[in-house]
């Protein structure tokens, strides 16, 4: 026997609101054991559906991101920062400085939290329906001389030129030929006063030359980067977070232990 709900979710489907096609014999239980008024009966579906399209779209711009892990603040450990305070911790998490096409600089040696911290703004900007693309420095160069004859390198690069904040990781992390350091300078300026970006690197920005190989160029870059933004120094004291945090297969104390019968 056809259900009498049938002709309305084809009709829904037709309108393209798959998931309230699905769920709608459920709601129409609902409603005519509550007693739904019309109204009521209306804005529940489409909250449904709106809910439904939000948290798809999430799910899509979190793929799209490519975040190396799930780094969010939750777990990130703001009282062993030294870069940063709760309040302007509040002020990043207001993401008015993506609007305004601001550039994040966050400078340090390895595992105080940088790339942690960039991760975490950039899934909260994905929460709050931002577009975010988060790559290594190394591998944006890769996309960059490989998008015209990679199709996987051609996709990723128009997901980042429409995304509303770029993260790159690692900086400067080595030397790049020249003709790297130009495909760098032209991302920069095709990009620049379209999104926001987040540079994590070791290297202070006086310091970038030297591994372009270009200080005109350079300068130019920086130019542009530094016109709108906020750089967070990481503390050179500051110990590395992951060895202080380091997991072992091996209790010390039965490490302790075997090493002494050896000797024993």
């Amino acid at each position: 026997m056809k259900q009498p709900y049938k002709p309305l979710q084809d009709q829904f489907r037709t309108l393209r609101l798959a998931e309230t096609a699905k769920e709608l014999p459920n709601f129409m239980r609902e409603a005519e054991a509550k007693g739904w008024t019309y109204y009521e009966f209306i804005h529940e579906i489409l909250s449904y559906e709106l809910n439904c399209r939000e948290k798809k779209n999430s799910e899509k711009l979190m793929k799209w991101a490519e975040f190396p892990a799930l780094l969010t603040f939750e777990n990130f450990r703001l009282e062993e920062q030294t870069a940063i305070g709760e309040k302007h911790l509040n002020i990043l998490k207001q993401l008015s400085w993506i609007d305004e096409c601001f550039t994040l600089i966050m400078m340090g040696p390895t595992g105080v939290g940088k790339t942690h911290l960039s991760t975490a703004l950039g899934i909260h900007a994905v929460e709050q329906g931002y577009q975010v693309s988060f790559i290594s420095m190394d591998h944006l160069i890769y996309v960059l001389k490989s998008r015209e004859y990679v199709s996987k390198s051609k996709t990723r690069y128009n997901r980042m030129i429409k995304s509303d904040l770029i993260i790159i990781d690692d900086v400067m992390y080595m030397t790049y030929e020249q003709h790297d350091a130009h495909l760098f300078f032209q991302f920069i300026y095709d990009i620049y006063d379209k999104a926001a970006f987040i540079l994590t690197s070791n290297k202070g920005p006086g310091e970038w030359g030297k591994f372009l190989g270009d200080t005109t160029l350079t300068t130019a870059i920086l130019d542009r980067l530094l016109h709108r933004s906020e750089i967070l120094t990481f503390s050179e004291e500051q110990d590395s977070i992951r060895m202080k945090y380091r997991k072992t297969l091996f209790d010390s104390n039965q490490v302790e232990d075997l090493e002494g019968d050896k000797i024993g």
